[in-house]
């Protein structure tokens, strides 16, 4: 059969993948197990086949569902099948699978992934949606060994963080020159939309959409940056690592905090800024506080790419003549120092200079952790923000010291520091000397 008249490349490429360990990274919703599927019915139903095919899937639903789809691939290929319903497969521990049986007396066996259930099978093992399973290291130590006479290994999945097996094995295959010789398919949505995922879409639900308005409105539908990026785009989420949980963030979050630029010339109360100074073609950020009691609104936030830095003083500038602002600690890393320096010259007590290094990014990222953690920030829902939040990651070098890094989707994580930066300058007490210029 022709594969390109049913399947998209992406699907084809894992058909004709005859690897013994075969793994994907990938999208939900993409037709990875209608594919999978049909690569089952050929491995177990062809006149050359030899070893039976074992389909561990995440529930009974998805193995009832997985079946339909090698029911479907039977017809289509002429190959003459019986669907034996449910069949029992260990009767100790009472376990049935759906078996679907060939001319050649090979079968299809889809079950739900009970680990227990393939002990002392033999044959092709198929382990769908395998990231999300309770007990991943063991179903995979006893699905192996079904392997070992002839049969193959195939692992789909989405990504559920980075504490899974699933993991742990696709990282050993782009970090640690891939020891165990795996055949990897990473197939993100917008490789699939690529290759016509979005066409099929339309075919089947009669809309005409265009794949860069579909990708949209998918994205725009994600609660968040996480589920985007974990969900559909194969980068698996790290609430371990991340120095910020968003279950803090959220609760910082408050639709009300947002306040047009005029609002800061009648403000009542201080307000403080923080400044990360990018180069030309990244991104600068000012983030404008409102002490409000003890917590620090979020009134306002100037971003800035491609800005000159004559441009950006002139910003800068325009807000520090206010009289609420009390404070601007700034970025003087690098190509920053001159704007610091000159604002200095100009503001005096209201410019605090501060260098990046290690330790002073320790510095202002642990306050600004506590503040989320106390509940002493608010800040509109904005998932840039929230995603450079998030971006930020700690680790621990080979010598015991603590690195703060990271990447955003736009941005290094400016808008973490910036906003580090303005509960920094919260935080500075008072200083006698009146403002210069």
């Amino acid at each position: 059969m022709k594969l390109d008249k049913y399947f998209m490349p992406f699907q084809a490429g894992v058909i004709r993948d005859t690897s013994p360990l075969v793994i994907i990274e990938k999208s939900r919703q993409i037709g990875l197990s209608y594919a999978v599927s049909y690569k089952a019915v050929i491995l177990a139903g062809n006149k050359a086949a030899k070893l039976d095919v074992w389909v561990m899937s995440r529930d009974e639903i998805q193995a009832r569902q997985f079946m339909l789809y090698c029911k479907r691939w039977a017809r289509v290929l002429k190959f003459a099948a019986t669907d034996l319903g449910g069949v029992l497969i260990n009767s100790e521990k009472d376990i049935s699978a759906q078996a679907l049986k060939f001319a050649n007396g090979l079968c299809i066996y889809c079950l739900s992934s009970n680990p227990d259930a393939i002990i002392g099978k033999t044959g092709h093992v198929i382990l769908d949606e395998f990231a999300p399973h309770k007990e991943q290291r063991v179903l995979y130590s006893l699905a192996k060994p079904v392997t070992q006479w002839g049969g193959t290994l195939t692992i789909l999945s989405t990504h559920r963080g980075v504490g899974t097996v699933f993991y742990e094995i696709i990282r050993d295959i782009k970090e640690r020159n891939n020891p165990m010789g795996w055949s990897l398919h990473t197939i993100p949505i917008q490789l699939a939309v690529e290759q016509g995922l979005v066409e099929k879409i339309n075919a089947a639900t009669g809309k005409s959409e265009t794949n860069a308005d579909w990708l949209a409105r998918i994205r725009r539908e994600c609660i968040d940056e996480e589920q985007w990026l974990q969900e559909y785009c194969c980068i698996a989420a790290d609430e371990a690592s991340a120095f910020i949980s968003y279950d803090f963030i959220r609760k910082c979050e408050d639709a009300t905090a947002w306040r047009p630029l005029d609002y800061l010339l009648d403000c009542k109360n201080p307000l403080y800024l923080g400044f990360d100074v990018a180069r030309k073609h990244d991104l600068s950020v000012i983030d404008i506080e409102e002490k409000v009691g003890d917590v620090l609104w979020e009134r306002h936030r100037i971003e800035m790419r491609g800005i000159t830095f004559s441009e950006q003083r002139t910003t800068l500038y325009q807000l520090l003549r206010l009289p609420q602002v009390r404070r601007c600690c700034i970025d003087e890393t690098g190509l920053g120092k001159q704007i610091a320096e000159e604002a200095q010259r100009e503001f005096g007590w209201k410019i605090w200079p501060i260098t990046f290094t290690q330790q002073s990014k320790s510095d202002l990222a642990y306050p600004l952790r506590a503040a989320h953690e106390d509940g002493k920030l608010r800040y509109r829902r904005d998932e840039k923000l929230a995603s450079d939040l998030r971006g930020i990651k700690k680790t621990i070098t080979v010598g015991g010291n603590e690195r703060f890094e990271g990447e955003s989707g736009d941005s290094h994580c400016d808008r973490f520091w910036a906003k580090a930066l303005a509960v920094c300058a919260a935080a500075i007490k008072n200083e006698v000397g009146a403002m210069v210029g």
